[in-house]
């Protein structure tokens, strides 16, 4: 088995002599040439997600007024943030709702308006100080005028999100879309083979440090993220059945594209936030080599019900997902995903061109992920 080091494959992008290949392209090519060879030949595997992902959101320094004011609480057209970090610091969640408009309109709405260059509305309120007379302020910024403005996400990139039904005799309104009564469709949110985590599953290139592509720009992962739960049953390939890891991400929103940054709004349920995320795959050595030729039939996930009990109803391979119907009970059921598989291919295409010009080297953690972690449920105590 050959090794190659992290530095070693940044000297081969920095030349342009880097072979870089998506996690689509490398299944054939995996399959034609062998193991050996794919991991002697290729660099670099790319991949790309584009979802809903609702633990996101953006911190802003607005810069000090004249006079100063010591921000107490704050809206960003009219969507509230989060001021309780310093006189002019804010933090804006993706799934915080208009005051006016309710779930029209939300956090993810001002995200999007601010990567596409859109004036934002700010006002705010203070009780006033001696250093921070002002008691109100109402102006424009958009991201160009503010001091700092980045995107820093507590939760992205699910390594294997659940399949979700509905065994209940109503139409219920969820994260996961309307879903219909009786187990009579299943939507997922995933790439599937494509997948950041799922084509490093057990974190061996995937860590605190690592370059990644997010919203259209460089970002970092800058911790596991929350809910992070590897301890998940894992099949024979090391990929977990359900859920599992998780990334916190943060990136420049200045550099970001409104292509991969996009509100959305769930019927009856709320905001959401859908971001673009790529992350390269260096090839160190056959093993990882072959977790990333890993196909759509070989990946399988539960179908929860989220009508109440959350129990498991089911057990389906991304193959099955995607052919638009899955087999269950003796019924044909329907399949729809909530992600974008097209944006996704998109995304690692960009990537692997950004490489293959020597713009995005790859980074080794400073630290990787942790394997083994406890998930606590919030117990309801008198």
């Amino acid at each position: 088995m050959g090794y190659k080091s992290f530095d070693e494959i940044n000297e081969k992008i920095k030349k342009g002599k880097a072979v870089v290949v998506t996690a689509e392209e490398v299944i054939n090519i995996t399959k034609e040439k062998g193991v050996k060879k794919a991991a002697e030949e290729i660099d670099v595997v790319t991949t790309g997600t584009f979802g809903p992902m609702c633990s996101s959101g953006v911190f802003i320094n607005f810069g000090h007024s004249e006079p100063p004011i010591k921000m107490n609480r704050i809206w960003l057209n009219d969507v509230p943030a989060y001021a309780g970090i310093a006189a002019v610091d804010a933090y804006l969640g993706a799934t915080e709702m208009s005051d006016s408009k309710g779930m029209e309109y939300g956090g993810a709405h001002v995200i999007e308006d601010l990567v596409s260059d859109r004036d934002i509305r700010l006002y705010a309120e203070s009780y006033g100080t001696d250093c921070y007379p002002r008691k109100e302020i109402s102006t424009i910024i958009n991201r160009n005028n503010v001091n700092q403005i980045y995107m820093y996400n507590p939760r992205n990139a699910y390594q294997n999100y659940p399949a979700a039904t509905n065994m209940s005799d109503r139409i219920i309104y969820t994260y996961m879309g309307t879903l219909l009564p009786k187990g009579a469709n299943i939507t997922y949110s995933t790439s599937g083979e494509l997948s950041p985590l799922l084509n490093d599953p057990e974190y061996r290139t995937i860590g605190i440090g690592t370059r990644v592509f997010i919203g259209g720009t460089q970002g970092y992962v800058a911790w596991e993220g929350t809910q992070h739960n590897p301890g998940q049953k894992r099949g024979e390939n090391k990929v977990p059945v359900s859920l599992a890891g998780t990334l916190a991400l943060v990136g420049d929103l200045r550099g970001m594209n409104q292509r991969f940054v996009r509100a959305a709004v769930y019927e009856k349920y709320g905001v959401s936030l859908f971001v673009g995320i790529g992350i390269p795959i260096p090839i160190l050595d056959e093993d990882i080599l072959i977790k990333t030729a890993i196909k759509n039939s070989d990946i399988y996930t539960d179908i929860f019900d989220k009508s109440g009990n959350e129990g498991v109803v089911g057990k389906v391979s991304y193959e099955q997902l995607r052919s638009g119907f899955v087999e269950m009970n003796g019924r044909k059921i329907p399949t729809a995903p909530l992600s974008s598989l097209k944006t996704a291919r998109e995304i690692a295409g960009i990537l692997k061109q950004q490489i293959e010009r020597g713009e995005f080297l790859i980074s080794q953690p400073v630290q990787t992920l942790p394997m083994n972690n406890n998930i606590n449920k919030l117990d309801v105590r008198p």
